[in-house]
């Protein structure tokens, strides 16, 4: 028997894969990116400073309501004391309640948007222009005395936190993040892709 010459000899069949790329779609949960993470620390710092508002709000509260009565004596004058303790306590709660609406519904906005739910930044948008609002007409209605510019810088702080954690959201990469709706991981490669839907 003869030795087979080495440079004669076969190359061993390639063999074949076990992996195709032609496989269906997997839905992944990837990080968001920087500036969303931004957006909602934004947020959250903005929860933080208007439940620490409304809380102040209500612990003045007593202090506050004969101040709110001097402002509608004022406006209307020869009523009934208990008509302006009325007017007061009406006055001091619709302020209060909104506060306390607006902290709610950007809480659950903010959780639609991590979600990304479409057209919330519209919404947080419109919570933006209840809250500078209020930010206008505080020093009218319950911005008043010693802890009035106390109050009147707590939300002002908390409705510019809402303005840098929007444009923090609308920035290209969160924009595209927002407008993929979810994550899909392609081909055994592990390659990230997306899928609208």
């Amino acid at each position: 028997m003869t030795e087979q010459d080495p440079d004669q000899a076969r190359e061993a069949p390639r063999r074949p894969e076990v992996t195709s790329a032609n496989v269906a779609p997997v839905l992944v949960k990837l990080t968001p990116p920087f500036e969303v993470r931004l957006s909602q620390f934004f947020w959250i710092i903005s929860f933080a400073v208007g439940a620490f508002a409304v809380v102040f709000l209500f612990v003045v509260r007593e202090e506050l309501l004969p101040l709110i009565e001097e402002v509608a004596r004022r406006v209307t004058d020869g009523r009934s004391d208990e008509t302006y303790t009325s007017a007061a306590d009406i006055l001091f709660w619709i302020v209060f309640g909104a506060l306390v609406a607006v902290l709610l519904v950007q809480i659950t906005l903010m959780v639609s948007f991590t979600s990304r739910r479409p057209n919330v930044r519209w919404w947080q948008l419109s919570t933006l222009a209840l809250l500078a609002l209020v930010v206008v007409l505080s020093p009218e209605w319950v911005a008043l005395g010693s802890h009035g510019a106390q109050f009147q810088a707590m939300i002002a702080a908390q409705a510019g936190l809402v303005v840098l954690a929007l444009l923090c959201s609308i920035l290209p990469r969160a924009m595209s993040w927002s407008a993929r709706r979810v994550d899909v991981r392609r081909g055994p490669a592990g390659v990230q892709g997306h899928v609208d839907l």
